[in-house]
């Protein structure tokens, strides 16, 4: 077994939230509202119909169980938080979704588990969570089939992003709970597209997410300088 890469503190915050997952007008308002857009970046570029699918810190399963009601055959979502995987299997079972699982085991233990097993991998806003983002870059690329689909999502390390993410997101316009982000952790897209490449994944697109003030909406662009997503493609023969 790997040596857990996991920031206690983040288990708990996110267990103490673990049963507001799916209130849509909670603390977790911003992911239901970009959810649409990341699940179309994905589908746009891995199409998720009949493809296997894994979904790093998965959380309450916002994303993983998109994922399985559009199409993918099946979607296994792995978080370390054990609250927030039971909030994820119940609001499946609630809505008959079959086709989406759920397990507590780190992104490293699964790659030793179940190397090349999926289709497409996807760690979206997970990897200014944790200790050491590289290994679970690692691990991603060892998990997905050679020439799958590998998704990451994250915040970029700037002053812009500790105006809008900090300040703004946490304490002005109160999107997210204070305290949620540490900037020191955001990832500048040139180090996650370096850590990538490291770990065998060739980089295939890059869009930035931005919110608008006057409509309260989220949208896709090309600024890069606070939200953004990184699709990436397997090197592996």
């Amino acid at each position: 077994m790997s040596q857990i890469n996991v920031d206690a503190s983040e288990i708990e915050k996110f267990s103490q939230l673990a049963a507001k997952w799916w209130d849509k007008t909670g603390e977790f308002k911003p992911l239901h509202d970009i959810n649409p857009l990341r699940l179309d970046y994905i589908d746009q570029h891995a199409h998720l119909s009949g493809k296997t699918v894994l979904d790093v810190g998965c959380g309450g399963g916002i994303l993983s169980e998109s994922m399985a009601l559009r199409g993918a055959e099946n979607v296994l979502g792995i978080d370390m938080a054990e609250l927030s995987l039971q909030t994820a299997t119940a609001h499946a079972a609630e809505q008959a979704v079959g086709n989406v699982h759920y397990r507590c085991i780190s992104v490293e233990d699964l790659a030793l588990e179940m190397p090349h097993a999926f289709d497409v991998v996807t760690c979206m806003e997970m990897l200014e969570h944790v200790p050491d983002p590289a290994s679970v870059i690692r691990a991603c690329a060892k998990l997905v089939k050679p020439d799958g689909w590998v998704f990451f999502s994250t915040l970029n390390r700037n002053a812009k992003s500790y105006i809008h993410a900090i300040v703004g997101a946490e304490y002005i316009l109160n999107l997210v709970p204070k305290g949620t982000h540490d900037w020191q952790k955001f990832i500048a897209p040139a180090e996650l597209a370096r850590m990538a490449r490291l770990a065998q994944l060739n980089v295939s697109g890059c869009m930035g997410m931005s919110y608008n003030l006057l409509n309260k909406k989220y949208f896709l662009c090309d600024d890069v300088s606070v939200n953004y997503m990184m699709a990436c493609r397997s090197m592996a023969a």
